[in-house]
């Protein structure tokens, strides 16, 4: 209100896992992120159904809800979750004119940017110019095609890490004893008959048979996260905890690699964030389920923790669900136990 000047909130202290060169990027990459949403508040002031508009500004509020509280802001991530509802509520009625939604969209930047403890950036995302034709322009000869990827160009991603000190070779494991000359019977003129050694117990149904050669060049854990911020916290704690992984921010791009990586017969943990860019999470477990069954062990990370799409995603064959703000501590936790073994 116009009466309540209160001086920005300075930003609360990093969560104990994280150092404070962490929490500083994110910071930094907030003020970019601030800007995108200031740029897209005034495209609302312009023009309050732009369409594209609400849909960015959907996608925006969504990355804050998620990644602000597992950096330890948390009334900010619950600011982000309100704006988010109230966008997918205007995007269902683009034309509605019941809300001033650029003076709305203006102040949850301002807000959002006191609760950060940050200055409102200079916009990132102009505002369109207003129209001067009522007709569509023509448009004279095809449209330009998108240059060809050369073909060696690597898709973008994240290597996944490798051991520390990585072992020069295998070392096979030695052979058994051999086994006591002591005869169960004898024939009157022949050698001692010796009983042949008892063959190795059967693998558990199920259960896969990896050689250590194998496992050490699969990725232990792959995650698919478009948020720049949360990717590169959980990019610390896997690093951190030495696990080798993948990343990946756009869900088609993932979801084509899934299906062309050897995983040597190990099961590789997926932590898929459900709201994607290009195809979304479901999609994507949907796609694996049907062209690689029981190949990857699926985790959905969203900011939609509630019973129903919970259920929705354990019926559709995930493992379990984490829900953002993602506390580091707590995810690590749960993937020592999904993963197995200490860190």
């Amino acid at each position: 209100m116009a009466g309540d000047a209160t001086p920005p909130s300075s930003p609360p202290p990093p969560a104990p896992e994280l150092p404070p060169g962490l929490l500083a990027e994110y910071l930094e990459s907030a003020r970019a992120q601030l800007g995108v949403l200031a740029g897209l508040a005034e495209r609302l002031v312009v023009a309050g159904g732009d369409r594209d508009a609400l849909d960015a500004l959907r996608r925006e509020t969504h990355k804050v809800h998620g990644s602000a509280g597992s950096y330890g802001f948390m009334e900010a991530s619950r600011l982000a979750a309100g704006m988010e509802a109230t966008v997918k509520d205007w995007a269902a009625r683009p034309d509605d004119p019941d809300v001033e939604r650029g003076s709305l969209a203006r102040w949850f930047v301002k807000r959002l940017a006191e609760l950060l403890g940050v200055e409102v950036p200079e916009l990132s995302v102009a505002p369109p110019l207003l129209p001067v034709r009522s007709q569509p322009v023509p448009r004279v000869g095809p449209p330009p095609r998108p240059a060809p990827r050369p073909p060696t160009e690597a898709p973008q991603r994240s290597a996944y890490q490798r051991p520390a000190a990585p072992p020069a070779r295998i070392v096979p494991p030695p052979p058994p004893p051999p086994l006591p000359e002591k005869p169960t019977e004898r024939t009157s003129n022949g050698p001692p008959v010796v009983p042949p050694p008892a063959p190795a117990p059967p693998p558990k149904p199920g259960e896969p048979v990896v050689a250590q050669a194998d496992a050490i060049l699969v990725p232990e854990v792959i995650y698919v996260e478009d948020d720049a911020a949360l990717a590169e916290l959980l990019e610390y704690g896997l690093r951190a905890h030495g696990y080798r992984f993948l990343a990946y921010r756009n869900g088609r791009e993932a979801l084509r690699e899934l299906l062309a990586l050897d995983v040597r017969g190990t099961r590789p943990l997926l932590l898929l964030d459900v709201d994607l860019p290009a195809l979304d999470g479901y999609s994507i477990l949907d796609a694996l389920e049907r062209a690689r069954p029981g190949t990857y062990r699926v985790v959905f990370t969203t900011v939609h923790g509630t019973e129903e799409e919970q259920l929705r995603g354990l019926e559709a064959g995930a493992l379990d669900y984490l829900v953002k703000p993602i506390s580091l501590r707590v995810a690590l936790e749960k993937i020592k136990r999904w993963v197995g073994g200490s860190r």
